[in-house]
């Protein structure tokens, strides 16, 4: 389960919360329309009154069994427009992913509001969910669908079939996929233009910071960072003129709160590795002595972790070679 579950997420000019029974009476009135459920697998045409009741009081059940997250989609104004959801699917002993679904009411088709929503759930999904990716399933015959999926960073990987409840009939499906790596590659692609120029050098300075009873301390990647949801070892870029030791001083104390001399840090190993946008260079130290306790500044969540949990953890590429280095000290 996430840390907290959403209240309400904002989609500009959109707003995403969980559905209420309240919702029932407008869910009904938009989704009971051919042109929006012979897009939806599994609901029935002429969708019942009762369903939508029902089916409201499922979500709830399932959100608060962590199992998956679904949300109303509404107007600046409070209005209801649509709805939008993430199922989680266990697909081996330690791997999930999220399964994307969503519909808009056809008075406000055209509008951009799929994609808002989509783009808004998919960040906050990956960022606070241990999912590996997101997947969304499309009739084949929904361009409209297949087009928000490919605007907000999702390709497609297969094609399959579905029956289709409305239609009565197993329909051809389109499989839609994204992972964060695709993300962040769009977002870098949204703010250069494309992906063509050379890789930058980024380096990093990272500390594994271990407490008394040989814990390790972990921090997740909040939303709005790139590869947001994934667990890391604390620190941050090395800016022009700083040693790496500075470079750590400084972001241990603005991303935690300590305060720390640089006879703490013991240089340990690096890591180096070539990512689809940048290339990275990290060192890493060890610290087993600091002033303060370490407390989330930005966003992030913390995990004090024993060494041989270490790969319970998603972690980004570049540091997963420091893993058994650290379990061979500890």
């Amino acid at each position: 389960m996430p840390d907290t579950i959403p209240t309400e997420l904002e989609a500009p000019p959109y707003r995403l919360r969980p559905l209420c029974a309240q919702d029932a009476p407008a869910l009904h009135h938009l989704v009971n329309d051919w042109e929006v459920v012979r897009m939806l697998s599994r609901l029935p045409f002429p969708y019942p009154r009762e369903l939508a009741d029902s089916w409201i009081a499922s979500t709830q059940q399932i959100q608060q069994k962590g199992e998956g997250y679904h949300f109303a989609i509404l107007d600046k104004d409070g209005t209801f427009m649509g709805c939008i959801g993430l199922g989680l699917q266990t697909t081996g002993p330690s791997a999930r992913i999220g399964m994307l679904g969503y519909w808009i009411g056809r008075p406000y088709w055209g509008k951009g509001i799929a994609t808002c929503a989509a783009a808004r759930i998919t960040s906050w999904a990956l960022a606070h969910l241990d999912i590996s990716s997101i997947r969304a399933n499309v009739a084949a015959d929904n361009s409209a669908s297949a087009r928000v999926l490919e605007r907000i960073g999702f390709q497609k990987i297969a094609t399959g079939k579905q029956v289709f409840a409305s239609r009565g009939s197993e329909q051809p499906t389109l499989i839609f996929e994204t992972t964060r790596h695709m993300q962040d590659m769009r977002h870098s692609s949204a703010i250069s233009g494309t992906f063509s120029a050379p890789k930058k050098l980024v380096l990093v300075s990272a500390a594994a910071l271990i407490d008394a009873k040989g814990h390790i301390l972990l921090a997740r990647r909040p939303e709005g960072k790139s590869m947001a949801g994934l667990w890391e070892f604390p620190g941050g870029k090395i800016e022009a003129g700083e040693t790496p030791e500075a470079a750590l001083v400084r972001e241990l104390h603005e991303e935690l709160g300590l305060d720390m001399s640089r006879a703490c840090l013991a240089p340990f190993t690096f890591a180096s590795h070539s990512y689809p946008t940048f290339n990275l260079l990290m060192p890493l130290y060890v610290c087993r002595r600091w002033q303060g306790v370490p407390t989330p500044r930005e966003g992030q969540k913390l995990a004090w972790v024993p060494p041989q949990d270490l790969r319970k953890y998603p972690m980004p590429e570049a540091d997963l070679p420091f893993i058994p280095l650290l379990q061979a000290l500890l």
